[in-house]
């Protein structure tokens, strides 16, 4: 694995392709060949109705094809596109690299996979794109949330501000909470009493590539925890993400922890953009039931110490545990925040259950872009 994603990021930095380096290796299985597909233009639609949706379809058909299609300063654009329509980059991703979906079969795809996308989603996607103003319906709701009661108190900014990352409790409500650690234990085939069933092989390690569910939706759209995020941004206008969800099981012979361990999910070429990662823990997390774990603070050293290593060394190649890791417990509805430039990643499951967590992340539409992954 550690091959593939080398590769990756070397191709990844060839293409341009806008996403992460295990996707990018997807271009090694493929036959490279004289691409027939033009770059469609942002504002070319289809049966959605979405603008930016058949250029990205394109791209990544180019791609396909072994052909570089950059997406530059529309990467951002058309991750909050996609999340936006309900289904995640990664997922949308894999599903054009094995099928070669025409765009028409890729609209299909999406209905059939999402049940469709409000008129108004499509509206707020299509103002993005063309950098018009919220249709009046939207700016209406993000005034609100700009007008809700802060969640973040004055002492939690300050604990952000100095450590990186921030705890939001009961962050969705109870009844979606529970119906999503329902819908993970039911997809991965599991009963909470049964520990015999919470083994059962995949592909992913801890990680469930497992994306729409309306529990998933309904977390995803908390106002709680949108406001959280609002108030780090300083901004409501954020368009959250569709992304997976997981399933840590405790360590035991035959079955031990595949990770991710520490890592980071941006390119550490610098100077690195503010930014803002989350995951919802769905049950109550004790630090050695495979918690969240980052190295507090970190954000503050990291050019320092990026400046600290010899010439040509890897700064993911490093021991980031030996940084100060430190595992994050929490109860069932906590939301964990951090910012990106913190190393973090999961741990060995030495507990007696499951960590079961949906990652959430709400985040501007435009951001800045860095090609360079190191």
């Amino acid at each position: 694995m550690a091959v593939c994603q080398d590769r990756g990021m070397e191709i990844a930095k060839k293409f341009g392709l806008g996403f992460p380096p295990s996707l990018a290796y997807l271009l090694l299985q493929i036959e490279v060949k004289p691409s027939t597909i033009p770059l469609a233009e942002p504002t070319e639609t289809g049966a959605l109705g979405a603008q930016q949706l058949k250029r990205f379809w394109s791209r990544v058909m180019r791609q396909r094809q072994g052909q570089p299609a950059n997406a530059g300063v529309e990467a951002q654009v058309e991750h909050a596109m996609l999340d936006a329509l309900g289904v995640g980059l990664e997922q949308t991703i894999q599903h054009l690299f094995r099928t070669g979906a025409s765009f028409a079969e890729f609209e299909c795809w999406i209905i059939e996979t999402t049940g469709g996308c409000s008129s108004m989603q499509v509206a707020r996607i299509n103002a993005m794109v063309t950098g018009a103003a919220n249709p009046p319906e939207i700016a209406h709701w993000l005034a609100e949330v700009e007008a809700d009661a802060p969640v973040l108190s004055a002492a939690d900014l300050a604990f952000w501000e100095e450590h990186g990352y921030v705890i939001v409790p009961d962050a969705v409500p109870k009844s979606s909470r529970e119906a999503a650690t329902q819908a993970i234990l039911d997809h991965v085939g599991a009963t909470l009493d049964e520990p015999e069933s919470w083994y059962k092989p995949n592909d992913h390690g801890i990680m469930v590539q497992f994306f729409q569910h309306p529990a998933f939706t309904a977390n995803r759209q908390s106002r709680r925890l949108h406001k959280a995020f609002a108030q780090l941004w300083k901004t409501a206008d954020l368009w959250v993400s569709t992304d997976r969800v997981g399933f840590n099981v405790p360590e035991r012979p035959g079955w031990m922890f595949r990770g991710p361990d520490m890592h980071w999910d941006v390119s550490l070429a610098r100077p690195i953009p503010f930014g803002t990662q989350g995951i919802l823990y769905l049950t109550d997390t004790e630090p050695e039931q495979g918690a969240f774990t980052l190295v507090p603070g970190f954000h503050h050293r990291l050019d320092a110490w990026l400046d600290s290593l010899p010439p040509g060394a890897d700064p993911r190649g490093q021991d980031l545990h030996a940084l100060g890791s430190k595992p994050i417990a929490g109860r069932a509805g906590d939301l964990i925040i951090w910012h990106h430039a913190l190393p973090h990643g999961s741990r060995p499951n030495r507990a007696t259950r499951p960590r079961i967590v949906q990652y959430i992340n709400l985040r501007p539409a435009r951001m800045e872009v860095r090609e360079q992954w190191i």
